[in-house]
């Protein structure tokens, strides 16, 4: 009687089949990973297999295209992450001055407090910030507050003004006080932040809404634009400063502002 070749004999349950057990009525499968097709992976693809230059420079700006999608993406989804506990930013500085025109007095947040709020609570989902600051034609100094994320995307928010000349400021004085200025409201609209803390006359009153940051800077433009005193408006609008103003008054300010330049 002839003995039975082994190497055709069929596996029976329970043996291993290429390193895996097989199991009755069941197909062995694959377990590789499957590898996820990017650019990137399209052109390993391509060089190996000789593509021209023409293919890898197609690929090439494929790529690019894809990557910068993908960091669009992240920033997204870290700027909302960032947006789910946002840090309190409270008015820690109190300004007043006096000038013969009278005595201006206001609360506002410093902006070492905001950078320092803001920057760490940025940092810890990949983004941070910085400024860029330039010159228009006629001296309005343009500030835009960059927020940038670990993987490239960034965007910005500029805002415009003149130099701030009021409490006897000398010309440099002039320029680092709106530089500070556009600093701090560039940097809370870019991240979609306000400061938070009661107004000193509305201790015991019903809730008023006032006008946001950047409607307080764009006034602020229109201020410097139609060549309005900054105290004396704020004489005419009854209030401190500019965020002060209730929402209620906002076009009333910017209406007086307008007359002025038809004027």
């Amino acid at each position: 009687m002839s003995k039975p070749n082994k190497q055709t004999e069929k596996p029976q349950a329970g043996e291993l089949v290429n390193n895996e057990e097989s199991v009755p009525g069941q197909a062995v499968q694959n377990t590789m990973p499957a590898t996820e097709i990017t650019p990137m992976t399209m052109l390993n693809m391509a060089i190996q297999k000789g593509a021209d230059m023409d293919q890898v420079e197609k690929l090439m700006a494929l790529q690019e295209r894809w990557e910068a999608n993908e960091a669009r993406k992240a920033y997204v989804v870290a700027m909302n992450e960032f947006k789910k506990d946002p840090p309190e930013i409270f008015k820690d500085r109190h300004v007043s001055y006096t000038t013969d025109k009278g005595t201006t007095e206001y609360d506002h947040a410093s902006l070492s407090n905001i950078v320092k709020l803001i920057g760490l609570g940025l940092s810890k989902h990949g983004l941070s910030h910085r400024w860029d600051i330039n010159t228009k034609e006629g001296g309005m100094l343009v500030v835009t507050c960059v927020i940038t994320h670990e993987l490239g995307h960034s965007e910005n928010v500029p805002m415009e003004a003149g130099a701030d000349a009021s409490g006897g400021k000398n010309n440099i004085q002039a320029k680092g006080s709106t530089i500070t200025y556009l600093q701090r409201y560039t940097l809370l609209a870019a991240t979609g932040l306000a400061t938070a803390g009661q107004d000193d006359d509305g201790i015991g009153a019903e809730p008023v809404e006032y006008i946001t940051e950047k409607e307080a800077a764009d006034m602020s433009c229109l201020i410097d634009e139609v060549g309005a005193n900054y105290e004396l408006f704020c004489r005419f609008m009854n209030v401190k400063a500019l965020l002060n103003i209730k929402k209620s008054d906002h076009q009333k300010g910017i209406s007086a502002l307008e007359s002025k330049r038809d004027k």
